[in-house]
């Protein structure tokens, strides 16, 4: 079974957790073709192509002309990614042995790397899927990509127990993964808060419950995908009425506002 993650815009390249050996992510040759691309763009295009300030257009700037694909100073993907879904995640608090049981099932989705594995070394970046930016023939990345990241998942599922993918990733890069084509069942996990009788999809809950179901996968060492109803953390519960085979809502009382 493996189990899909967005990355996140923000980074914290300080020292935090169990790190054992880092690894090469698996598509480093694609990475070292787009890198071409993206050490060229100035701070101007930037701004433009990904909606950045001035000051972050510079700094974006910089890592991409200071990006080296064979540096060997990157750090952990799992540990360095620092957004809501990583909050869930809090992959700095597992064990050793929970990192290595990740490696092998944890897919973290990239603009830059395509897919890494959660102890794959990242060097400093912001690269959106989404991203319209222009790579030889390719008019945007989902292009450049094309099939990689589809055929990478369908290698890294061989010999899986379940060749299942549990897609925590949003629409953005799960659309870049070409999860229909991948021959094997997909289940996709929702996350909806209730209030005054209403359920609604709240993105920074549901980002934070996205890690927090990688992390009980991992914790609890999930194999079987029918266990996952069984996810309950910070109050979500399976919802049967509102889930269907391939997709499981979980809802929760909408949590009062932090004061």
């Amino acid at each position: 079974m493996l189990i899909l993650l967005s990355p996140a815009k923000q980074l914290d390249f300080s020292e935090r957790g169990h790190a054992p050996t880092a690894t090469t992510p698996s598509l480093l040759d694609r990475t070292r073709e787009l890198a071409k691309t993206t050490s060229k763009l100035t701070a101007p295009k930037l701004k433009s192509l990904m909606g950045l300030s001035d000051d972050l257009a510079r700094l974006n700037r910089e890592r991409f002309q200071a990006f080296d694909p064979d540096a060997a100073d990157g750090r952990p993907a799992a540990l360095t990614f620092n957004g809501e879904v990583y909050r869930g995640l809090d992959a700095p608090s597992l064990s050793a042995e929970d990192l290595q049981w990740a490696q092998q099932r944890l897919r973290i989705l990239s603009g830059l790397y395509g897919v890494l594995r959660p102890l794959d070394q990242i060097q400093p970046y912001r690269l959106e899927m989404g991203t319209r930016l222009q790579v030889k023939k390719a008019a945007n990345l989902y292009e450049f990509w094309g099939e990689d990241i589809a055929r990478q998942l369908k290698s890294d599922l061989e010999g899986h127990k379940s060749r299942t993918v549990v897609n925590l990733a949003s629409n953005e890069y799960s659309k870049a993964a070409k999860l229909n084509s991948l021959g094997v069942p997909v289940i996709t996990a929702d996350f909806k808060e209730e209030k005054d009788g209403q359920l609604r999809a709240l993105m920074v809950f549901a980002k934070k419950a996205r890690g927090l179901m990688a992390r009980w996968i991992i914790e609890n060492r999930i194999e079987d995908p029918a266990q996952l109803r069984d996810f309950d953390l910070e109050g979500y519960r399976y919802d049967a009425e509102g889930s269907s085979q391939d997709k499981l809502l979980f809802t929760r009382p909408q949590p009062a506002p932090k004061t």
